[in-house]
């Protein structure tokens, strides 16, 4: 695998990295990473983390690829990952985190619709709960040193910022995700922190937005710009992200959309 310019030697650590959007992040980022660089691959599909593993692996590599198979909505699925993170060389460059995993939720119902404390408790469990404390739990395990940079990146949305109807779950979750990252930046200014908001892309999350949002407008939207080719594939708005990343010039904290760059 060659070396382009990039991170240097790095802890890279990438959830709901088994397709879509951090899928092809994990390809993009492998290139940058230099000899020795450690990449944790985090997602409940072990099988879809191997083959993505092995895409990665090809010819001669000296990049370690490690697969953490687990349920990031629950304690033991955030510890699992943390224990990957600990067993890694101290000795490295650059530390980046990507809070990549996500779900839409369920779009068929309206806000009057979720009387369920458990079911909206699960969903923020997994959009919410678990970024922060494997957020938390990466920091305490990498510390902050003289010549190492610290990254933490949460994959936003513009739902982060605008309500759509019948996305409350989806909304509510990107908004708190957002502020926390926000908070983080204030508290921590030795870190680099970035809200990214990767555009309309054209995924499984997608094809259910379009499918089952009850909201008509905003179902149909999704459909015309699917009809019209309008979506983004995952590698055009990655290829922006990992421009801004190694630019490094965004002030920390900051919410950046694909469109604005």
């Amino acid at each position: 695998m060659s070396v382009v310019s990039g991170f240097g030697k790095a802890l890279v650590i990438i959830t709901g990295a088994s397709k879509g959007f951090g899928r092809a992040l994990a390809l993009s980022v492998a290139p940058r990473l230099a000899a020795g660089s450690v990449l944790i691959l985090a997602a409940r599909s072990d099988d879809r983390l191997q083959e993505l593993k092995r895409d990665l692996c090809r010819g001669e590599s000296a990049l370690t690829v490690r697969c953490v198979a687990a349920d990031l909505g629950c304690k033991a699925g955030v510890e699992k990952v943390l224990t990957e993170t600990r067993d890694t060389d101290p000795d490295i460059d650059h530390l980046l985190l990507f809070n990549n995993a996500a779900s839409l939720g369920d779009v068929t119902r309206y806000c009057r619709d979720f009387t369920d404390v458990d079911e909206v408790n699960s969903y923020l469990s997994l959009n919410v709960s678990s970024a922060l404390c494997l957020t938390a739990g990466v920091l305490r395990s990498v510390p902050r040193r003289t010549g190492l940079t610290r990254v933490i990146v949460n994959i936003s949305s513009l739902c982060a910022l605008r309500p759509f109807p019948s996305w409350v779950l989806y909304c509510s979750g990107k908004a708190a995700r957002d502020m926390m990252f926000r908070v983080l930046a204030e508290e921590e200014p030795d870190l680099r922190v970035l809200n990214y908001a990767p555009g309309p892309l054209d995924t499984d999350m997608q094809l259910q937005a379009r499918s089952s949002s009850a909201d008509d407008s905003l179902r149909n939207t999704f459909s015309v710009m699917h009809a019209h080719g309008q979506l983004l594939t995952c590698d055009q708005s990655i290829s922006k992200l990992m421009t801004v990343l190694l630019d490094d010039k965004y002030p920390s904290g900051a919410h950046l959309d694909y469109y604005d760059l």
